[in-house]
């Protein structure tokens, strides 16, 4: 994607296929108070029956994440999933399990769980349920379809960290589990996090915003 009226079509695009508002800000890497945005400017220029006022003002304080250019080509992705790998590599030998949160991070996390030779679990935020409204009146879940936590140490894997969030909320419903993360690692950390809840946070990217009030 090139710039914002682009984003502002895509958005438009999933909310006619029935995407959450979650799920659009999962889908397009930014996050929820922007997609919240985005899918406004689409409702604006439906009602004005034109197109989307100029978006160079009044827009959120966000950077958007295009990593299409590895997620569309399967040597590339393993090629980065093994950089990934590569950071948690030292942080311990009992790990057995890696968690991918989905969707993006699920097929990084599989390279990842492939280099480390650890079972993998799938997790799915809560966010992709959120319309409007406070997002304690959902829950995520695990998938039965993969690994259990079983009081299990665990790696954590996703592709952005955009406000820390999901990946807060992963690491806390690890734990309900009985599980114990031991580090979290992404592709591009748009905070600057060092650690979440006493687990540490590795990324191949840093994406820090110059200049925000």
């Amino acid at each position: 994607m090139k710039n914002v009226d682009d984003l502002i079509e895509s958005a438009q695009q999933l909310s006619d296929r029935g995407f959450s508002k979650g799920e659009i800000a999962d889908e397009l890497n930014v996050s929820r108070e922007t997609a919240s945005w985005l899918v406004e400017r689409t409702a604006d220029a439906d009602a004005d029956a034109g197109p989307p006022a100029p978006t160079d003002t009044g827009g959120p304080h966000d950077i958007h994440v295009d990593w299409s250019a590895i997620g569309r080509d399967s040597a590339r992705l393993t090629f980065v999933g093994r950089a990934m790998a590569d950071l948690l590599s030292k942080q311990g030998e009992a790990v057995d399990l890696t968690v991918g949160i989905e969707k993006a991070g699920g097929p990084l996390a599989t390279v990842v769980a492939r280099e480390l030779d650890t079972d993998i679990a799938a997790y799915a935020p809560r966010k992709h349920q959120w319309e409007e409204g406070d997002l304690g009146e959902f829950e995520g879940t695990f998938s039965r379809n993969f690994a259990d936590i079983r009081d299990r140490e665990c790696y954590v894997v996703d592709d952005t960290i955009t406000s820390a969030t999901t990946m807060t909320e992963t690491v806390e419903a690890i734990r309900e589990r009985g599980g114990e993360p031991v580090a979290c690692v992404v592709l591009v950390d748009k905070q600057g996090i060092d650690a979440i809840d006493g687990v540490p946070v590795y990324s191949l990217v840093r994406a820090i915003r110059v200049g925000d009030s």
